[in-house]
């Protein structure tokens, strides 16, 4: 009989209204800052710490066990570890997926992942839900003030500038096998048949990317260069773009003023089809005249409804911050095509006159339901209907 040995060590999560949940954790010393924020989905655990969107974040699970699948060499929306922090309620030990390389207990450890478990994950979010997302850590001991007000002044940073690649990436549904980089485990997903070739050139802008977004736009066939997000109006032209993508990213849009500026001159000096994912939504419509706010504890999980006219997609969503319906299109230019339908938010827009339009969800859904897959399609036969119309 195999008997498996594990140290166990005391953790504490501590939130700053002085909030303390006690728990455990796999390895001693730890320490790490972030904002506190809860995901519902009942799976995604290695999709969630690997995706660019919670870089600065620690999140809690609701689902009350993780780990019951394991970890995959292929599921990661990344190359890195970008969440700040993991909080649990149980971690399975022994996984059980045909899949499974590796338990999420053997992977926090190998990679040093800050992370609590044993909290009473539902109390926790009840409190997030009540209060509001707000900053905290998980230590082996309790800080003082001042260390908890130094680290917290460090989190307001550029995080988008932190997660966007710094080089440009050229990916085909042809060679992106031979790429060794984080976006090489692709081909694995991207079963091309011919009626999805083409010979669309898509810029996508890089914000923190998933790399589902960029599956599925190979799934088309499509041409993919992947540019910073510090990319001008005169870079992204040089890869004569017949389509371009504003991705999902971390943080909030308001403050990328040089993103919105490139946006602002894309849509007034070009007929180019553009398509705005979560992130890239927030900014396509800053770049339009409206504005943002933070949402009090978020939209995290995977069965938002999103819809209009007693039409609902079940959306996965990840964002803390939303388009203002308030101050949106005085000048009428755009038209709302979804509401998240928990909160009656701003889920989705198209512009009436040129070939713009963006989702504050994500069609990729990865994980999660596949009821807006259609979006990148429709994406590039709005770009085929521009391009036979020039």
């Amino acid at each position: 009989m195999k008997i498996m040995l594990t140290n166990f060590y005391p953790a504490v999560l501590c939130l700053n209204d002085n909030t303390l949940y006690k728990g455990w954790s796999f390895f001693d010393p730890i320490i790490s800052f972030g904002e506190i924020v809860f995901n519902t989905g009942m799976t995604g655990y290695q999709e969630v710490i690997s995706d660019p969107s919670y870089s600065g974040q620690m999140v809690v699970f609701t689902y009350p066990e993780l780990g019951n699948t394991g970890l995959n060499s292929q599921d990661n929306e990344s190359k890195f570890i970008h969440v700040k922090g993991i909080i649990a309620k149980n971690i399975c030990f022994s996984p059980s997926n045909w899949r499974s390389n590796i338990s999420l207990k053997e992977y926090i450890i190998s990679k040093k992942i800050p992370h609590i478990f044993g909290v009473d994950t539902r109390s926790l979010t009840c409190h997030l839900r009540l209060q509001g997302v707000m900053k905290g850590y998980i230590s082996s001991q309790v800080l003082t003030e001042g260390r908890f007000t130094l680290f917290s002044k460090k989190l307001n940073i550029n995080l988008v500038q932190r997660v966007t690649n710094l080089k440009i990436y050229f990916l085909n549904s042809s060679s992106v096998s031979k790429f060794n980089y984080s976006y090489s485990h692709l081909n694995y997903k991207v079963n091309i048949n011919k009626r999805n070739q083409s010979t669309n050139n898509i810029v996508l802008i890089d914000f923190g990317v998933k790399n589902n977004i960029v599956s599925r736009l190979l799934y088309y066939g499509c041409n993919v260069f992947i540019l910073p997000a510090t990319s001008d109006y005169s870079t992204i032209f040089q890869y004569k773009p017949d389509g371009i993508i504003l991705s999902n990213g971390p943080g909030d849009p308001s403050g990328l003023i040089h993103s919105i500026n490139t946006i602002k001159k894309l849509i007034h000096s070009s007929n180019i089809p553009i398509f705005g994912i979560c992130m890239g939504h927030q900014l396509l419509n800053l770049a339009l005249g409206g504005l943002t706010f933070k949402l009090k504890f978020g939209h995290r999980g995977l069965n938002h409804p999103s819809g209009l006219s007693q039409y609902s997609e079940i959306t996965s969503q990840n964002h803390g911050f939303a388009v203002n319906k308030n101050d949106f299109n005085k000048d009428k230019l755009l038209k709302i095509t979804h509401l998240n339908l928990n909160d009656l938010t701003v889920g989705g827009i198209i512009h009436n006159h040129k070939p713009i339009f963006s989702v504050q969800y994500h069609p990729e859904a990865s994980p999660g339901p596949h009821d807006s897959d259609y979006l990148f399609k429709s994406f590039i036969e709005l770009i085929d209907i521009i391009k036979l119309s020039k």
